[in-house]
């Protein structure tokens, strides 16, 4: 049995005015053990997917299920072995200190007294915040906020855990070491398993077995990340920086372009786009010289996770 499914699954949002497939006819099987990844730009499917997993959405179609209870009809015996962790969330009472709303938590599971603190001071000390155990949860940074919703998610010993986008807006120390503690978790035992959805490539890249790439709502591809960038070995991707900004609507209609995407930075623009062979390169030149652009930096690069978003859909993750 694998520890998280879904087959043929869709979830419609209705208004008055219109009527939005969040997800569309997605199936996807994920294993006991796995850490599998959701990647795509925001607004693709991947809350809503987290959603119908946790039992906080029911879906429109299709089926799901957590270590086989279905989740239109067992919520109240998938809550117990789950627990889900949002990027930017802010979960529990700032008048509270951490150890505290860590503790109000624990009992709403009804974790016993002593198990409950014992669980509560490893975590403290394994994301380094034990020394703000009595602070209150209101003078918290973002960063330090963020320990303390992966310590109550991962105190109730769950065997699913759900991360949607839980590095989003952390610095750089504090998401590497949230990254480094979701591994040992794993590590730790065999049936452990977590669903990540993220829209930064270099940490699916890091941290996932398989990855499941979602746009508008489907499943576009499936695979290991490796294989995934195998998918773009023939084509190249280029890295471009234009000063000054001039318009790309051009490359539109460029043969060979097969994705592209631009980003404004202070009076340049940064070209990043998959193009079909060398000949494609010299065509996306020539026409940045011909607009009056200059080429400030160029580089081809090793295919990412990014470039095969541009690939499958023609357009960047952001």
């Amino acid at each position: 049995m694998d520890a998280i499914t879904c087959e043929n699954l869709g979830r419609l949002f209705k208004s008055k005015k219109r009527t939005v497939e969040a997800l569309a006819n997605v199936t996807i099987s994920v294993k006991k053990g796995e850490l599998f990844g959701l990647l795509g730009p925001n607004g693709a499917g991947k809350t809503t997917l987290i959603k119908v997993f946790t039992t906080l959405l029911l879906p429109t179609s299709g089926t799901a299920h957590v270590y086989g209870y279905d989740v239109t009809k067992d919520e109240k015996k998938i809550r117990p072995i789950i627990n889900m962790v949002s990027g930017g969330e802010y979960s529990g009472y700032g008048l509270l200190t951490v150890k505290e709303n860590l503790w109000m938590f624990s009992q709403f599971y009804g974790i016993p007294g002593k198990e409950a603190d014992r669980r509560i001071t490893t975590l403290l000390n394994r994301l380094n915040i034990a020394h703000m155990e009595k602070r209150k949860l209101r003078t918290l940074s973002t960063g330090e906020r963020q320990r303390v919703n992966i310590i109550r998610a991962f105190m109730t010993e769950p065997k699913v855990v759900f991360l949607d986008e839980p590095t989003l807006g952390l610095d750089v120390e504090t998401a590497r070491l949230i990254r480094i503690f979701i591994r040992e978790w794993l590590e730790h035992d065999p049936d452990h398993t977590v669903l990540l959805t993220t829209h930064y490539m270099m940490e699916a890249d890091e941290l996932c077995d398989r990855i499941a790439i979602i746009h508008q709502g489907k499943i576009v591809a499936l695979d290991t990340p490796q294989a995934l960038k195998n998918m773009v070995t023939k084509e190249i991707s280029l890295k471009v920086d234009v000063y000054p900004e001039i318009g790309l609507d051009w490359l539109h209609s460029l043969d060979g372009i097969i994705g592209f995407k631009s980003k404004e930075m202070g009076g340049k623009v940064r070209v990043r786009a998959v193009v079909d062979g060398e000949q494609v390169v010299g065509d996306v030149l020539a026409g940045i010289n011909e607009r009056g652009g200059k080429i400030q930096y160029l580089q081809k690069e090793e295919p990412t996770l990014e470039d095969v978003f541009l690939k499958l859909t023609g357009r960047g993750l952001e």
